[in-house]
């Protein structure tokens, strides 16, 4: 048997240790998902949706303790946690209206009857990354249980403990054993065989652009469907004609949530240039005034990084020459803490291009409209954004200009379970959510039955 062991990332103490999914397990999970699934999928639809609403109301009664779980082992904010804990409960409610929607077409033709079917793909295997334990997982499994699939669930290894729990959570619903399975292990086991699988019937895969391109290469040897959501490089937009104070004062959360390590963090802040300097004097306060602390504590608004391998990523971002315009606070002594950092780097510096995943902004100049477009689409991802301007004739040119899948509007909201989120380019392939999300996990089949004359 082989165990991995999880790190407090405030504390850096052992937490408990996890047994991990060897080969031959996965294969039997495929296998017992396989049949369950033709169970479930034979399941009257209301029946379908009622078992969706038990679950929904079994994490609604768990809320507090998947809170405290990710707190203890992903360093989430009390806060913030309270808040994903209880999303898992709204997108299962969201998505258990699915199966008694799930409608098919009747279409006119000649000589018969024509109509549509939404049939399930069969065992889906989600594959999530550290950053957001619960929600991205929901954004996989509920969908994918209420088009009629089995779902296996393979959390990142360091941080499997809420999806662990929910797994629970669904039996104790009464959700049969083997509908929805949570597999904790190596992505090198457990996710290479969701992928190599030929029973497991789509991947959706949550993590960097690297690993994606691998699942999608993949994937392809069986014609495999995938949904990718991979990284990011979000650009803040800030125009002279916004509210430059309110824009100032909201831009570190846009990028410093969970520690910046998100994928849709508004990690480089581009400023129109006869306002930049007095949105840095406005920004310079708002950066200090983040609150990085005890993620227990509930005045905390950020925690500490995931894990020491990923300190050691982020810091060689900001080395003792780099060009930093000023940092807010972070606890020292034991735990992966770092300050939110503000650069104010070239153009061309890889701090610009590359994700960092961490607490570190890059605020640069543009001219005027066409230059701050160009800006933010030099780069080769494509996931999300903000836009800060009163002209709304600017609003809708430059939101239609910028290449990126989730846009904001004088705000940084990414993510609503009833509206589609995913990427352009390299972001990723495919969307999440909203109301058409089942249907991904669904094949469309064609009949036509021949009628004859009247």
């Amino acid at each position: 048997m082989t165990v991995s062991e999880l790190i407090n990332p405030a504390t850096e103490e052992l937490l408990r240790t996890v047994e991990q999914t060897s080969l031959a397990g996965v294969d039997d999970a495929v296998a017992r998902a396989k049949a369950a699934q033709r169970d479930w999928a034979r399941l009257a639809p209301g029946d379908r949706a009622a078992a969706l609403r038990s679950f929904a109301a079994a994490v609604d009664a768990h809320v507090d303790e998947l809170a405290a779980l990710e707190v203890a082992n992903s360093g989430h904010p009390i806060g913030n946690a309270t808040w994903e804990a209880g999303h898992v409960r709204d997108v299962l409610q969201f998505y258990s209206a699915t199966p008694e929607r799930l409608s098919g077409k009747q279409i006119p033709v000649a000589g018969g009857l024509d109509v549509t079917f939404n049939e399930p793909l069969g065992v889906i295997g989600v594959i999530t990354p550290w950053n957001f334990p619960m929600p991205i997982a929901v954004w996989g499994f509920a969908p994918a249980l209420a088009a009629g699939n089995a779902v296996l669930v393979k959390p990142a290894e360091w941080t499997p403990l809420t999806t662990i729990r929910i797994g629970e959570l669904a039996v104790e619903a009464g959700l049969p054993a083997d509908l929805f399975q949570v597999l904790p292990g190596k992505g090198s086991v457990v996710g290479e065989r969701f992928v190599t699988n030929p029973d497991v019937r789509k991947i959706v895969f949550t993590g960097s652009t690297e690993v994606g391109t691998h699942v999608m290469a993949g994937a392809a040897a069986q014609v495999k469907r995938v949904t990718l959501e991979l990284g990011g490089k979000s650009a803040n937009i800030v125009f002279d004609d916004c509210d430059l104070a309110k824009a100032a004062a909201t831009a570190p959360y846009g990028v410093f949530d969970n520690a910046g390590q998100d994928c849709c963090a508004r990690s480089r802040i581009l400023v129109q240039r006869n306002v930049y300097d007095r949105f840095m004097e406005l920004l310079e306060p708002a950066v200090k005034g983040v609150v990085v602390g005890d993620p227990a504590s509930k005045d905390t608004e950020m925690g500490p990084l995931v894990s020491r391998s990923h300190w050691d990523t982020v810091t060689s971002y900001v080395p003792d020459d780099a060009p930093v315009a000023f940092r807010g606070d972070a606890p020292s002594g034991a735990g992966y803490w770092f300050p939110p950092t503000v650069l104010t780097p070239e153009r061309s510096d890889r701090t610009v291009r590359e994700e960092i995943f961490g607490p570190v902004v890059a605020v640069l100049p543009f001219d005027d409209e066409a230059d701050a477009v160009a800006l933010a689409n030099d780069t080769p991802y494509g996931l999300s954004g903000s836009i800060w301007t009163d002209n709304l004739s600017r609003a809708v040119r430059v939101s239609r200009a910028v290449e990126a899948g989730n846009l904001s509007v004088n705000s940084h909201s990414s993510v609503r379970y009833n509206t589609p989120f995913g990427g352009f380019k390299q972001s990723g392939l495919g969307r999440e959510l909203g109301p058409d999300a089942p249907l991904s996990f669904t094949e469309t089949k064609n009949v036509f039955y021949a009628i004859g004359d009247l």
